[in-house]
């Protein structure tokens, strides 16, 4: 039956509409637990909101996963470790208020699992190391997995892989958030690691019984383990997609290829393959001219056809005390435009209460 002019236009404008919000570029920042006290109560909540919403950003990306626990009631990391959210908020769901709060303000609000595939930071007492010990990564010399501080999994063993997606699903199905977000911890794993006895056995069977070579930067070395990940992202996105068809899949990476030499994060085959619904990649630069240096290669490595999916992350502030002036924060938004890239996302939220992101577009209006 054929539908009569009217409703047919009417069909055709709110799919046109849905296409364009889904298109609308990224105007995003980083809310995290850290050096911050955006999430310890509803007032904090609804400021954080209110700010981002004034400044002109239209996304969230909110910690969900941090040191070993959840900031939202878990029975995931309940069932694995007795804890069902971290301690600090007593209670409170600063999540569920983010994602009331946000859509209320026509935001998105997009579920940040920063911790990733680490369990610890500078701690070698974790309840996870102690529960799950044939889980942690190993380098070449057997001893823990460490980078900067973190310990890690060992990011391509099953039962790693299948608690991570475990608490994934478990929120996509539980949250109404638009979105879930891996950063440079999820799906990653230091290329250092692979020398556990799991990986060892799993490469062997594949290389007619041969150990991994003993150069972690070996090239092939770095592809089969990065090709792990893959696979594991791309049936990741399957599964999301099937929990909720409408969930963005968003993933923060290194810059590439650093990210694959370092943290086996082979990103553009995410892009390539079609499990990534949003990559932004951390351009975290302290001068604008190595943050030109550094856009301008990320322009090379993406297509016309993939910028729309491409926004950088922008470095604005740290917990040390680092804050980017105004004056260079506009010049890197300047340049993204230049070459193509229509949205961002700042590195944190904390910096934006002395910066506006936005203010030289609202000043040409």
């Amino acid at each position: 039956m054929k539908l009569p002019l009217f409703l047919l236009l009417v069909v055709i404008a709110i799919s046109c509409s849905a296409q364009k919000k889904m298109a609308e570029p990224v105007r995003g920042t980083w809310v995290t637990n850290v050096a911050s006290n955006a999430l310890t109560s509803k007032e904090k909540v609804i400021e954080t909101v209110q700010r981002c919403r004034q400044l002109g950003l239209n996304t969230i990306y909110v910690v969900v996963w941090n040191k070993g626990v959840t900031m939202y009631p878990s029975e995931v990391v309940y069932k694995y470790i007795g804890v069902k959210q971290d301690p600090v908020y007593k209670g409170f769901d600063p999540i569920k208020e983010m994602i009331e709060q946000g859509h209320k303000a026509g935001m998105k609000v997009i579920a940040w699992f920063e911790y990733g595939f680490a369990y610890g930071y500078d701690d070698t007492t974790s309840i996870w190391l102690k529960k799950y010990p044939h889980w942690a990564g190993r380098d070449i010399n057997g001893k823990l997995l460490q980078k900067n501080k973190f310990y890690w999994w060992n990011s391509l063993h099953p039962e790693v892989q299948g608690f991570m997606k475990e608490l994934v699903l478990d929120f996509v199905k539980r949250y109404k958030a638009d979105g879930i977000q891996g950063d440079d911890r999820f799906p990653a794993m230091p290329s250092e690691g692979g020398y556990d006895a799991y990986t060892k056995s799993i490469y062997a069977k594949e290389h007619k019984g041969a150990a991994p070579p003993d150069n972690f930067k070996d090239s092939a070395w770095l592809q089969w383990r990065a090709g792990k990940l893959n696979q594991y992202i791309k049936d990741l996105y399957v599964a999301i997609k099937k929990e909720n068809a409408q969930c963005i899949v968003s993933w923060a990476p290194s810059i590439y290829p650093w990210s694959k030499e370092q943290y086996l994060q082979d990103w553009p085959s995410w892009l390539n393959g079609g499990y990534a619904d949003e990559i932004l990649p951390q351009l975290y630069r302290y001068e604008l001219a190595a943050y030109e240096k550094i856009l301008k290669e990320l322009n090379a490595q993406v297509t016309p056809a993939q910028k729309s999916k491409v926004f950088p992350g922008l470095l604005i502030g740290l917990g040390d005390g680092y804050l980017v002036k105004q004056q260079m924060l506009e010049e890197m938004i300047r340049l993204n435009r230049k070459n193509g890239f229509n949205g961002e996302c700042t590195f944190y939220y904390e910096g934006l209460k002395s910066l506006k992101p936005y203010a030289v577009e609202k000043r040409k209006k």
